[in-house]
C-alpha cells in the first residue's frame, strides 16, 4: 500500500503560518518527519490558494524538494498554481501527482492538457456535475467519462489514480459499501488504473479517539478490493505498520469478519475492536460513538 502523507496542509496552524510567512523551516521539518515515518508521497495541500497560489506553489515545491527525493502530490483547486508547480518540479523516481481532477468537464478539459504536458499522474476524483455519486454505478459512469477524456488527451490508464470518495461513517454509512463495490469493478472499467482515497474522511465527525480504528479497518477492507494507495495521517504509526504488512493478524481478522459475521468475544480486545468496526462499516450495525463498548 502506497501512503500519501496528508499533513503538509494549509489548515495546519504551524504549516499555514509558515506558508504565509514563506518560512521554509517548519515545512522542511514536516517533510523530513513524514519521510522518516514511512510516507511514499508528500501531499502539498494549499487549499483554494486563490490570492497567491501561482507564486506559492512553485516556492513550496522547491522548498520541499530541497530536503526529499520523494514524489510530490500537488493539491489545490487553483489550476494555474498546479501548472506553475509542475514547471519547477525536479524529476523524482515516480512522476508528480496532481490531486485532483474532478469528473466535471469544466475542470478536466483545462487540467488534462496540463497533466499530459508535464507527464504527471493524476487523481481522478469521482465528483461529478451533480456532486457526490449516489452509488457504485454512478461512480462507474463518471469514471468511464473522465478516463475516456484522459485517454483522448494521451494519458494512459496507468497514470490515473481513481478516487471514488470516502464518506463519513456517522452520516453516510451506506456509501462505504457502495465505494467498495465500485473498487471491485474498477479493473473491468479501467484496466491498469491505480486507486486512492482520502482515507481519514471515514472518521471525519466521530470522536478523535475512534478515528484510528476506523481509518485502519477501512484501509484493510479497501485494500482487499485492490486499493493501491491512501492519503493518510503520518502520525498514525499503527496504520502505517498495517499498510506495510507488519500486522498480518489484524488483516486476517478483518478479512474474516468481512466474509461472515464473527463473534467478537472470541478475540482479545484489540482484535475484537476490529471485528466490531467491520460490522459498523458494512452496515450490520448502525453507527454510534459507543459501538466498541457494545
Amino acid at each position: 500500500m502506497q501512503l500519501i502523507g496528508e499533513s503538509l496542509n494549509v489548515m495546519s496552524k504551524k504549516i499555514g503560518k509558515a506558508l504565509k510567512e514563506r518560512d521554509p523551516a517548519p515545512i522542511q521539518e514536516e517533510v523530513k518527519d513524514q519521510e522518516a515515518r514511512g510516507m511514499d508521497y508528500i501531499d502539498i495541500n494549499l487549499g483554494p490558494a486563490k490570492k497567491d497560489g501561482t507564486e506559492l506553489m512553485p516556492w513550496v515545491v522547491k522548498t520541499v524538494q530541497e530536503v526529499t527525493e520523494l514524489p510530490l502530490a500537488l493539491d489545490t483547486s487553483n489550476i494555474d498554481a498546479i501548472a506553475e508547480g509542475l514547471k519547477v518540479y525536479k524529476a523524482t523516481a515516480q512522476p508528480p501527482l496532481i490531486n485532483s481532477i474532478m469528473a466535471r468537464p469544466e475542470r478536466y478539459e483545462k487540467m488534462l492538457p496540463i497533466a499530459a504536458e508535464y507527464n504527471a499522474d493524476f487523481i481522478a476524483l469521482m465528483w461529478g456535475p451533480e456532486g457526490l455519486p449516489r452509488d457504485e454505478n454512478e461512480r462507474a459512469a463518471l469514471c468511464v467519462e473522465l478516463l475516456y477524456a484522459a485517454n483522448e488527451a494521451g494519458i494512459a490508464n496507468e497514470k490515473i489514480w481513481v478516487d471514488g470518495i470516502v464518506t463519513p461513517v456517522n452520516i453516510q454509512q451506506e456509501q462505504l459499501v457502495s465505494l467498495m463495490n465500485f473498487y471491485m469493478m474498477l479493473q473491468d472499467i479501467a484496466p491498469g488504473a491505480k486507486s486512492t482515497c482520502g482515507l481519514s474522511n471515514i472518521s471525519n465527525g466521530p470522536p478523535a479517539y475512534l478515528r484510528p480504528i476506523l481509518n485502519q479497518t477501512y484501509m484493510v477492507m479497501l485494500e482487499r478490493y485492490g486499493m493501491y494507495s491512501v492519503i493518510s495521517d503520518p502520525l498514525d504509526e499503527k496504520l502505517t505498520a498495517i499498510a506495510k504488512g507488519k500486522h498480518p493478524e489484524i488483516v486476517d481478522v478483518i478479512q474474516k469478519a468481512m466474509d461472515e459475521p464473527v463473534d467478537a468475544s472470541q478475540y482479545e480486545k484489540e482484535l475484537a475492536d476490529y471485528v466490531k468496526t467491520v460490522d459498523v462499516i458494512l452496515g450490520r450495525k448502525l453507527y454510534s460513538d459507543s459501538w466498541l463498548e457494545l
